[in-house]
């Protein structure tokens, strides 16, 4: 299983609280939960999480995080673009496109090698 794949998390306020444990309960035949972690492709999700974390959230990690959220007032993006791919690498991400000129239509595109 590659670093793209694990427990999935909410993304969308259509399903619940974001970021909560994604969790779709499954029952056996007498009614008891047998699994209920929902498991899938966590590559966006781990790209927000790198974009979005500060230095020391991760504990496996603690270098690892951008915290883009403090620059989001900021009007020099130039140096977020080459921390995103500093610590994407830290990760094992490649960037192969990072389009960050434009709050509003912000595209970063990467990959675990």
């Amino acid at each position: 299983m590659g670093k793209d794949i694990g427990i999935q998390v909410v993304d969308s306020t259509n399903e619940g609280t974001v970021l909560d444990l994604k969790i779709n309960p499954i029952r056996d035949a007498s009614n008891k939960i047998v699994s209920g972690l929902v498991i899938g492709n966590t590559l966006e999700q781990n790209k927000a999480f790198i974009l979005i974390a500060q230095p020391n959230d991760f504990k496996d990690n603690p270098t690892l995080g951008v915290g883009f959220d403090d620059n989001l007032l900021g009007e020099d993006l130039l140096e977020y673009r080459h921390k995103i791919r500093e610590e994407f690498a830290k990760d094992g991400l490649k960037t192969t496109k990072l389009d960050l000129y434009d709050l509003k239509n912000v595209e970063i595109k990467a990959h675990y090698e």
